[in-house]
Formats: C-alpha cells, structure tokens, sequence
C-alpha cells in the first residue's frame, strides 16, 4: 500500500545550517584540489583583465598619432592573453567540476546508503514518489549545477572581484562610479532570495507529490478500473499537475522581473562610469586611453554579474534539490545492535491491529499461528487486509496493537538488519536490476558460486530460459539490456529467495500480474522455493490455498475461518464459496 498523498509524512530535508555543513564535510580532505583549482582561476582571470589596458593604450597611441608599427606589440599581446586566459580558465573550470562531481558522488553514495537502510515503512509513509524524485529529478538538478553553474559562478565571482580591483589601480574615482550599481544589485538580489527560497522549495515537495500520485494512479491502474475510480484518479493527477504548473509560471515571473531590475543596474553604473571618463579626460586627469579602457572594464562585468546573479537563480533550485538529498544522507545511521537468537521458524502473531490513518483500522485482533515449515495461505476479498498481515508480519509496518514474534522473538527486538535475515517478502512488484543476469542474483548472495546460482535457477524452473539468453547467465538484462516477462522476473526473484535462504518467507500475490500460463509456473517455482522453510502466502489464485496446508480467511481486517483446504470446503462457508466462484471461473 503506498502513502496517502493527503496522509503522506515526508523524508526530512536539511535547513541551510545543516546543508552547508554537509558541502563542507565533503570538501574535507579535498581542500588542496580545491585550492589549486582557484589558484588556476585567478591566474586566468587576472590575465584576461589585460586586455581593457592593452586596448586603452591602442587607443592612445591612435590618438596620439604614433605609426602602425608601434601597435604591433599591443596588438601581440592581446593574441598572448587571449591564448594564456582561455588555456587557464578550461583547466580552472575542469578543475572545479571535477571537485565538484566527485563531492557529489560522495554525497550521492551515502544518500543511496541511507535511503536502503530506512525502515520500509517510513518509505512507504512518504510515498515512493518523494524517494524516487530525489534520487532522480533533484540528483539531476545538483549534478547539472556542479557541472555548469558552480564553475560559471566561481569564474565570474572571481572576475568580477578583480575587474574592481582593475578599475581602483585606473583611477579610484572610476571605482566609485562602478559601485553606484551595487545598491540596485544588491536590493534586487535580496527581494528574489526572500522569494525564491520557499518558492523554489515548494516547487521540488511538489514535483515529489506530483510523482507519487502518478505512481499510485499508474501503478494500481488494474484497482482504479475495478473500483471505478477513474475520474477520482484523474482529477487528482489534474490537481498535482495543476499545482506544479502554477508553481513553475510563478518562478518563470519572478525570474523574468529579476532580470528587468538587474538592466536598470546596469544602465545606472555604465553611465556613471562613463560620465567620470568624461570628466576626468577634459581635466586632464586621465586619458582617453584610461576612459576607455575603465569603461571596458565596467562593460566586461555586464555578463559575469548577469552570470552570477542568474546562476542565483540556478543556485536556488540546486539548493532546495541539495537540501533534500542532505536531509535523507545526514539521518543518523540504524545503531548494530546484538539481536537475540532466533530459534526455529515459526511465526506468531498475536492481537494485531493495524490503521494507516488514525481512527480508520484495516485489521482487528488478527491471530496468526504458523508452525515451522508449516505453509499458510492467506485468502480473502480485495481490501480485507492480506497484504497489510503480510507486512506486519516481514516487519515492513509496526502494528497499532498487537506482537508478531519470529523464531520465539518479538519483531521489535530482532531490529531492522536481523529481520531481514530471518524473513524475505517477495510481492508481485518485481524489480529486474539493470547488469549481468548472475550479477542480479548475487545481490541475495554475494559470494554465490556459478553452481549455486544454476541450482537457484533450477529450483524455481528459470534455468533453462537463462541458459538460452544470448550471453547466458551473464547476459544484459533490465532496462536498456535483454527484456525479461513478467514470469521471468518473478522467477528471477524466487531464484533469489533461494539463493538468500531465509527461514520464514512471505509471497504477497507474488502471481498474481502473470498470465494463466504463466501463473501454473509459478505457483510451481514458487512451492518448490519455499520448501524447507515456513511460508506464508497471500493468494491471489485459489489454487495456491488448495495446496497449502492451511488456509487462513480474511474479512474486513478480521480472521473468520482457519483450516485445510478440505475442511474448510466441507464446512460450507465463507471460503467454501470462494473456492465455489473460482472453481467456475477459472480456465
């Protein structure tokens, strides 16, 4: 069950505290690089401020009326800084990219590292749509900010520090003019950042809860049909998609009005500048060569200020993506604890009670008793709460009310890392990881053999469609490789079950999106991959619980018939017509 879009507890992002305490935490070790690279960048920079004195005293020398000869070492000069200032800036900008993006691959490591350790259930809480989005749209925003916008801004806050600087060694006068643009700047940049930050911010939280429904409405397709939800459905995706609109045509006019104001800064220093030149040439205080090479150097700042003062707006989305992505890989890691010893197989639960929203319970006081390598199946209408059971009881969900002990210990005592050795959940949402077919199915054992891997395979029936790929077990497959069926993929899944050897396993439907063919085959893989261990099924095909040895009965949260297949028939009851509708129905 994904997370109510209405309900949903989003993953924490970090305030601007925390995040740059993280950018920093990142530089650490890296300060040299760090270093060499500004060092590059000044380097270049002060070079390509050469070249507003070089062209003033061409300009001079013109007006002076010196011969063409006497413009040849200028003119040298200015092939020279040209060569020297593009060679050092390609190597600072490398530089700084390269820093850049091996910072965040670092962060993306722990993210990815942190997103697999937290507790299934606060995913879900979240909606799968808030993870997925920032480990894809605000990853993307970050990695394109480290790879243009970040180097572009260091350049450009760096030429624009030492053009200043350039314009005080003119004349100090041609400073103060220059700095006459600085309040209308500054003014604008702070009316954009006191709007920017939220709006920004609530523009990545949205594209997430645009996703999620997304997701939900796409996902569960086959239950919004059954259930006549269509409309509701889309009205939802039209609400979502509505917002991040209006979100995204607010920022488009707040960028467009920041742009407005920056012109008219613009238009105020170089005037200034201007007239100071004006001044200064009729009193003799500087020459034309001075005024011009002064008013070159304010108009060369026209696209490092437009360059640092838009990058803010780039900065903004990239930070609101970064924040998100530091909130989730600072969360303190789960402590290693001693987890007492689990002893045999069996699973008890015991009083469970379950809501996904407070006051709106999904089960009431469900009993569970399932003896070691005893395989139990969990049968019931739509939305009488099989899959929550079996959640509660792989510890995805916490129940409301109630315990679930696995092996003779309490699920809360075991922690995250020992439930999952003791019990696995396969459901029918398969993931085919992206790579080498044996590469796959190591992710359950890493240190499975060739053998190993053949005899998961076999087990479950797969061998033989794996051998026949085009690379055998080390073909391509996932997106972008050799496509599997769905039967294959869940075949693939069960091989893993095998290869992880858990205890206690939990099928939730794990047949349910295959073909009537393709179920027969893998109600076969799957009795053959849990045999030997205990199992619990939540059935889908009926036919699954005649082979079962029990069956359990759900309705509206409740247990209302425990028995085998045979009694439960012959008692007449709610399970004796399920199995009496099914028996007419099926091919």
């Amino acid at each position: 069950m994904s997370a109510d879009p209405d309900h949903a507890v989003l993953l924490p992002t970090a305030n601007g505290r925390e995040t740059w305490a993280a950018v920093r935490g990142l530089l650490r070790g890296r300060r040299l690089m760090a270093g060499g690279a500004l060092a590059v960048l000044v380097a270049a920079t002060s070079a390509g401020l050469l070249t507003a004195p070089l062209l003033g005293r061409i300009v001079d020398l013109v007006a002076d009326g010196r011969p063409a000869s006497a413009l040849t070492t200028p003119v040298v000069l200015l092939v020279v800084v040209a060569v020297v200032q593009g060679g050092l800036t390609a190597l600072g900008v490398s530089m700084v990219a390269g820093l850049g993006e091996e910072m965040l691959a670092r962060l993306r490591e722990r993210f990815v590292a942190r997103a697999l350790r937290l507790p299934l259930e606060r995913v879900e809480r979240a909606g799968s749509g808030d993870l997925s989005a920032r480990v894809t749209a605000d990853v993307a925003i970050v990695a394109e900010a480290v790879r243009r916008a970040f180097p572009q801004l260091a350049r450009s806050g760096l030429t624009i520090v030492l053009t200043l600087a350039g314009l005080a060694v003119l004349d100090w006068r041609f400073l103060l003019a220059a700095l006459l643009a600085v309040p209308v700047q500054a003014h604008t940049v702070r009316w954009y950042v006191r709007r920017a930050v939220p709006l920004y911010a609530a523009q990545r939280v949205s594209v997430g809860e645009q996703q999620q429904q997304l997701l939900d409405t796409v996902g569960g397709a086959a239950t919004v049909r059954a259930f006549r939800l269509g409309d509701r459905h889309v009205d939802l995706v039209t609400e979502r998609s509505t917002a991040t609109v209006g979100l995204a045509l607010r920022g488009v006019r707040l960028i467009t009005s920041f742009f407005g104001r920056l012109n008219l800064a613009e238009y105020i220093g170089l005037s200034a500048v201007l007239v100071t030149g004006f001044v200064l040439v009729r009193a003799d205080a500087a020459t034309i060569g001075t005024a011009t090479a002064a008013a070159l150097y304010f108009h060369n700042l026209f696209g490092p200020i437009n360059t640092t003062l838009s990058l803010v707006d780039d900065a903004q989305v990239a930070a609101a993506g970064l924040a998100r992505l530091v909130g989730v890989a600072s969360l303190p890691a789960t402590p290693r604890t001693t987890a007492p010893e689990v002893v045999g197989a069996s699973v008890k639960a015991a009083g469970l009670g379950h809501a996904y929203v407070p006051g709106h319970p999904v089960l009431r006081d469900v009993d569970l008793h399932i003896e070691p390598g005893e395989r139990v199946a969990l049968v019931g209408a739509s939305g009488a709460g099989k899959t929550t059971v079996a959640k509660l009881v792989a510890g995805i969900h916490t129940p409301t009310s109630g315990t679930v002990h696995l092996g003779g210990v309490r699920l809360e005592e075991l922690g995250q890392s020992a439930t999952g050795g003791t019990v696995a959940l396969i459901t029918q949402e398969v993931h085919v990881f992206a790579g080498r077919l044996d590469d796959d199915l190591r992710l359950a054992r890493p240190d499975a053999t060739e053998e190993e891997l053949r005899a998961a395979l076999d087990r479950v029936g797969a061998l033989g469609w794996a051998e026949a790929l085009p690379a055998g077990l080390a073909t391509v497959v996932g997106e972008g490789g050799h496509p599997l069926t769905v039967t294959q993929a869940q075949q693939l899944a069960l091989a893993r079950l095998v290869l992880a050897d858990p205890p206690i396993a939990v099928l939730d439907e794990a047949t349910a999106d295959a073909g009537s063919a393709g179920a027969r085959v893998l109600e076969q893989a799957a009795t053959a991959a849990l045999e030997g261990r205990t199992g619990l099924v939540v059935a889908h095909r009926l036919t699954q619980a005649a082979t079962a040895d029990r069956v359990v009965v759900l309705e509206a949260g409740r247990v209302v018939e425990s028995g085998t297949h045979d009694e439960l028939v012959a008692a007449g009851g709610r399970y004796a017509a399920l199995w009496a509708a099914w028996s007419t129905t099926r091919p």
